[in-house]
């Protein structure tokens, strides 16, 4: 079992100014001591330790950790897409087997910004260092989305939280239709994650996220599903087993060849763990 989607960080309020005092649960340091009782706790062998910071630093930061556990299979790391020289930064990373993809905040930027020639430029080299990219942002991004997942079709690209639909007010139709659309790229994934913190955090249930999860899996299918805990973000809605328990009553009808896709097998085979 591989949770394909966890963050590590020294907090400071500064660098982490996302982390808003409604969040401040995590307004605290999260390392891989505090992980790793959780995933032993839950029967999960590995997980994907994924950027929270915009910086090379956060990239070898990441990788210094994965160095010392080996419980972290992977890396997400970031990178400057448009840098002219991207090439050589990529070329740089290759030494790092555990480096396995990037990622950018693109819920964070402004519309168009997928489609920026060098930012498609940035994407499309990834594929030549056999590196993946993560692909986050909010679901009226979508449409974007499928303009640039279009121009990028040798990438392995996985969206990250499902494309934060707005499942505290059950809003589930444009961004059905777009996910739909977006499925029919075969180089296209989706993460099973980061679900509770988009809906209303105090007041949610499992059923809430079922609609949600019945859409995905009729249109990615078993084969494109990754279960990722978005821990520590989790936390501000709910326990690590609380986000992981939706996931697991959700398949639980499921046979335990297509459990051990979506729990482990589909991220061990995106990321090359």
């Amino acid at each position: 079992m591989i949770d394909s989607h966890q963050h590590f960080w020294k907090y400071s309020p500064v660098k982490d100014a996302w982390i808003t005092d409604d969040m401040r649960v995590i307004q605290r340091d999260f390392f891989p001591e505090d992980l790793a009782p959780i995933l032993a706790a839950n029967n999960i062998d590995g997980c994907v330790a994924v950027q929270a910071d915009q910086s090379e630093a956060e990239t070898h930061f990441l990788l210094e950790l994965a160095g010392q556990h080996d419980f972290i299979k992977g890396v997400v790391g970031w990178v400057d897409l448009r840098a002219d020289n991207l090439t050589e930064r990529l070329a740089y990373f290759s030494q790092y087997k555990k480096l396995k993809g990037f990622r950018h905040i693109v819920q964070g930027e402004p519309a168009g910004f997928m489609l920026d020639p060098k930012f498609i430029k940035g994407v499309k080299a990834l594929s030549s260092f056999h590196y993946t990219y993560d692909l986050l942002l909010y679901h009226y991004q979508l449409e974007e989305a499928l303009q640039f997942v279009e121009q990028v079709p040798d990438v392995k690209i996985v969206v990250d939280h499902i494309a934060k639909p707005s499942i505290r007010t059950k809003e589930k139709t444009k961004w059905e239709l777009n996910m739909a659309a977006l499925s029919t790229f075969e180089n296209v994934y989706c993460k099973v994650s980061g679900m509770v913190t988009e809906a209303d955090w105090k007041n949610w249930k499992k059923e809430d996220f079922f609609p949600y999860l019945d859409e995905l899996q009729e249109t990615f299918g078993v084969h494109r599903l990754l279960y990722g805990s978005d821990w520590p973000v989790c936390l501000v809605a709910g326990t690590y087993e609380q986000q992981l328990s939706i996931v697991q009553s959700y398949f639980s009808t499921f046979s335990n060849d297509e459990n051990n896709l979506v729990m482990g097998e589909n991220a061990r085979k995106f990321y090359n763990l």
